[in-house]
Order: C-alpha cells, then sequence, then structure tokens
C-alpha cells in the first residue's frame, strides 16, 4: 500500500515499545519510514532497523522544543508529502490523537483514532477499534487517498525483523500561521523502574477504597513486574497524581492484565481499561460494578488479601 510513515518515540537511544509496535504494524502495510523528530543517535537509528524499516528519517527542527503539538503535527505532514506516504502511524494517547488529528486535516486525510488493529483487505485499509467504554468493536474502512491512524499501546506484539534502512538527514523549519501556545519550561517525569503505564503488560491501579494508602497497590505492581495506575477517585482525593489516571480523562491501557483494587467501576474509568485481556478485581463492597467486569473478582479486605497474595509471590 505504499509507503507507512511512523512517528517514532524513544528513550535513552531505545525505541519504546509502543513505537516498536507501530512499526511492525507498518511493515504488514507496507514501505516503513520511520520519522525520528528533534535528531537521533546512530544507535537508536540501529534499534529502529531491528523492527523493519527501510527508510529512517532523523529531521531537526528548532521549534519542536517551544510547540505542545503543532510544530510536529507539520513536520509529519511534510515528511508525508515528502515520501508520498498512504499511511500514517502515531501512537494513541492525549498528544498522539491530537497530532494525528491535526495530520489529518492538514493532509485531507481519513482519521481513525484509538484504533487496536489495521490491515490490508483487497486494496482498501480495514481499521479495528473499540467505542462506547469498550463495549463495541467497530470495524472501518477508510476510503481517503492517505489513512491518519492512532493505534493504541499493546494491540500487537512487536517483530524483531533486522533491515538495513536508508537513513536520511533533514532539517525542518516550522513557522505558526498563528499565534500558538508556546513551552516555556519542561519538568521531567520523575524516574522509575516499573514499565511505562500505556505499555505495560501488568497494571495494579488504586481507587477509593485504598482509603489514601497506596502501599499495597505499589507492592503488589512491583511483584508481578507492572505499572501503578490510579482511578479518577482517587486521583481527586489527592492518593495518586494525575499522570495515573486510568479511565475516560486519564489513559487508556490494554495490558494482559489488569488488577483493580477498591475500585467501584465507574463507566469513565472502564473507558480506560476495559480492552485488558484479563480482569482482576478485589473490592470490598459485593455490589460493585466492577465485580461484573472482572473475569476474577474476590470480595474482601484489600489490605488484608494484597499483603498475603505479595508475600506468596514473593
Amino acid at each position: 500500500m505504499g509507503n507507512v510513515i511512523v512517528l517514532v518515540n524513544a528513550t535513552s537511544d531505545v525505541v519504546d515499545a509502543a513505537s516498536a509496535e507501530l512499526l511492525t504494524t507498518g511493515a504488514g502495510l507496507g514501505s516503513v519510514v520511520a520519522v525520528v523528530p528533534g535528531g537521533g543517535s546512530d544507535a537508536l537509528v540501529a534499534d529502529i532497523a531491528q523492527y523493519g524499516a527501510a527508510e529512517v528519517h532523523v529531521v531537526s527542527c528548532p521549534q519542536l522544543s517551544d510547540s505542545l503539538v503543532v510544530a510536529k503535527a507539520a513536520l509529519l505532514v511534510e515528511r508525508a508529502a515528502e515520501t508520498h506516504a498512504s499511511i500514517v502511524l502515531v501512537a494513541s494517547g492525549l498528544e498522539g490523537n491530537e497530532v494525528a488529528a491535526l495530520v489529518a486535516a492538514k493532509l485531507g486525510a481519513g482519521l481513525v483514532t484509538d484504533a487496536v488493529a489495521v490491515r490490508a483487505d483487497d486494496g482498501e485499509l480495514v481499521v479495528d477499534k473499540v467505542v462506547w467504554a469498550g463495549k463495541y468493536t467497530v470495524t472501518a474502512k477508510v476510503v481517503a487517498p492517505v489513512a491518519v491512524l492512532s493505534m493504541k499501546a499493546n494491540s500487537c506484539v512487536a517483530v524483531v525483523a533486522p533491515s538495513q534502512p536508508e537513513v536520511r538527514q533533514a532539517h525542518f523549519d516550522f513557522a505558526a500561521p498563528a499565534p500558538t501556545a508556546r513551552v516555556t519550561s519542561i519538568e521531567p517525569a520523575a524516574t522509575s523502574s516499573r514499565p511505562k503505564l500505556v505499555e505495560a503488560n501488568v497494571v495494579v491501579s488504586g481507587g477509593r477504597g485504598t482509603d489514601g494508602d497506596f502501599a499495597p497497590v505499589e507492592a503488589l505492581a512491583d511483584a508481578l513486574g507492572g505499572a501503578v495506575g490510579a482511578s479518577r477517585a482517587a486521583v481527586d482525593a489527592g492518593f495518586a497524581p494525575q499522570p495515573l489516571q486510568v479511565g475516560q480523562t486519564g489513559k487508556t491501557v490494554s495490558p494482559d492484565l489488569y488488577v483493580a483494587l477498591g475500585i467501584s467501576g465507574a463507566i469513565q474509568h472502564i473507558a480506560g481499561m476495559r480492552t485488558a485481556r484479563q480482569i482482576l478485581a478485589i473490592n470490598s463492597d459485593p455490589e460493585a460494578p466492577i465485580h461484573r467486569l472482572a473475569d476474577l473478582s474476590v470480595v474482601g479486605d484489600l489490605k488484608v488479601i494484597v499483603p498475603a497474595v505479595v508475600a506468596r509471590l514473593g
């Protein structure tokens, strides 16, 4: 289906899990052109080459650090036009979805956000996405000449397929057509040995039922090698920081295992985790809605149950 642009994100010269999945998805659709905005090292290019990219475009842009999303979107539009790409792939999320929308609007492309699967069928691009808090899966065909998709993390398994991509160094100057928001300072996120929330295979989240004590949540997450999440109620109560919020107004996750501790199961929270492959819930309220969704439910005191589970795992 022609060239496929993949927006690559990386940490410490290593492609992040979501980008590795995008590269694998793109390789199944066409010739992958990996775009690295802001520059990238030889080590990063070598890591990208492990996932089958045909080309790697390392694009410097002085305005990226001052821009929220518009400069990155404009850079992708320029690369898509330069390579005559028929598909543009970005990682789903608050930023990714906004970038995808801006790119699609500028290219006059078909847009699907939060996609969970994509495939070519008789020359047409077919995309699956979940809607209505994960209750339904919608299958759509993109009929426009260009498709822009944001893909949810954990939608596929990244496959190592070493290649020898052509590496291009490029420069892009962004001139905003109108006054836009400008980044004046950046505070790096606190480092953690835990996996990223949206990429983790296991997520352990705490809710109001923790009564503000997230030690059991963190202990179980560490025992399972997972990430820590939180419900909106827990975040609003100050039990956990906002970047850990899972739900309609937070992050959407699709882990192999989602553990809900003291979470009632409000619809806005379920919207962010319903696509988990297995759900375990521990809640003292037998009428909590989360029990109806969970594959395994335990009615009881999480402060008693979780330490016992952690001890058994240890």
